[in-house]
């Protein structure tokens, strides 16, 4: 099943933020996005988590809209116990359907909820957490300066996306 976002108002921000949703994906979303090392709505390897070598999984991009200028990459956990926390924030990234394992920098790194740029692996305190990857196609580049947050990123790609695919990956302890 593919997932739909909304937007929303991001709490505190004032920013708007995608809202998780389970309603199928339109046509006009038509982007897909998915991961060779894991299924969407199953477990994330430990090989990408803190308790395996933290490393970036591979994923997989589908129907990129060919007037795509750049991408963004959002990876987070709404089911933080503090709230939604960012793992992984990237934006003008050049436009390709593979991003490697371990890729490191792929565009202009943004920083996540531990201060860091790059990514941040799963790694929840307790139970079971969904964390959502999405990846929008623009029709433009952003052009923040690194280490700009979500917040930020969410702001600046508003009407300039062509299409978005988000790829839903669980991970507990």
């Amino acid at each position: 099943m593919m997932l739909a976002l909304g937007l929303a108002a991001c709490s505190g921000s004032g920013a708007t933020r995608p809202e998780h949703t389970t309603d199928q994906s339109t046509e006009e979303d038509g982007m897909e996005l998915t991961s060779p090392a894991f299924a969407p709505e199953t477990t994330i390897p430990d090989r990408y988590t803190c308790e395996g070598a933290d490393i970036s999984p591979p994923l997989d991009l589908a129907n990129i809209p060919t007037n795509t200028v750049s991408l963004a990459l959002v990876m987070d956990d709404p089911d933080a116990p503090g709230g939604t926390w960012d793992h992984w924030v990237e934006y003008d990234i050049e436009p390709r359907e593979h991003i490697p394992e371990d890729v490191g920098r792929l565009g202009t790194p943004g920083t996540n909820s531990w201060g860091r740029t790059g990514y941040g692996g799963p790694c929840p305190p307790s139970g079971t957490h969904r964390y959502f990857f999405t990846v929008y196609a623009l029709d433009t580049k952003l052009g923040l300066d690194s280490g700009a947050t979500k917040g930020d990123v969410l702001a600046a790609l508003e009407g300039h996306i062509l299409a978005q695919g988000t790829l839903l990956g669980l991970y507990g302890r």
